[in-house]
């Protein structure tokens, strides 16, 4: 695999233990409050959030590689 993509990697688990280490409670009452969510809704928010890393990739590829 190519190493940015490891790198990426590395900064979303950076990024996603931010929470749970500096404000553990809250991060608890957001993914108990995220369990609650129908599935259709938890469905469109990650399709949302998977567009969305694709669309900043690729304009940081194309530019980085222009």
């Amino acid at each position: 695999m190519n190493t940015t993509i490891w790198m990426a990697l590395a900064l979303v688990l950076v990024l996603e233990g931010l929470g749970p280490m500096f404000l553990p409670r809250m991060w608890r009452r957001m993914i108990l409050g995220m369990a609650k969510l129908p599935d259709r809704l938890l469905h469109r928010f990650g399709g949302g959030l998977v567009v969305a890393g694709m669309v900043i990739y690729c304009m940081l590829s194309s530019h980085s590689g222009g």
